[in-house]
């Protein structure tokens, strides 16, 4: 163990000293972990598409969506104050930190009648053009936000090296 010059205590790896006690969350004030939820988002909305196309001919088969959009504009739309805790065992308060966020699959509504759809095949709820089309929107989201964080990373590298 080593003492640094502010007095905490630490485990020296390789050349890095790792501090231990409190947890460094350096990013979790930017927009780092808010693109890293989408991405993982957008990545289970792109394979439960792809299981709704591939079981498009499956008879009784419910089409799937997720839900990420509506719990992150919670999240970050709240005007409740965030609440501090200063002890492991205090109560938080005000709105659910962006890093708490996850995306969940939604089954559809087993009561859901296939025959009043117009757009239903018949067999199931799938519809291949609305399908095809959250497809398209998901992966302009996914790459968009992949440009931002690889943008947000390279901005942080420039600080670092201290160069325009």
């Amino acid at each position: 163990m080593e003492r640094t010059r502010r007095g905490r205590t630490g485990q020296r790896n390789g050349g890095i000293l790792l501090l231990s006690g409190k947890d460094v969350k350096l990013f979790d004030a930017t927009k780092i972990p808010v693109l890293g939820r989408a991405l993982d988002a957008y990545a289970l909305r792109h394979k439960v598409i792809a299981t709704n196309l591939a079981n498009i001919t499956t008879p009784g088969y419910q089409s799937r969506k997720v839900a990420f959009e509506e719990q992150l504009s919670g999240a970050l739309g709240a005007t409740a104050l965030p609440g501090v805790t200063t002890h492991q065992h205090h109560m938080p308060i005000g709105r659910d930190p962006v890093v708490t966020v996850q995306p969940t699959v939604q089954q559809p509504d087993a009561s859901a009648n296939l025959q009043n759809d117009p757009m239903a095949s018949g067999l199931n709820n799938v519809d291949l053009d609305n399908e095809m089309a959250e497809l398209a929107k998901n992966q302009i989201r996914f790459k968009f936000s992949s440009r931002l964080l690889s943008e947000t990373f390279r901005g942080l590298q420039k600080s670092i090296r201290g160069t325009q």
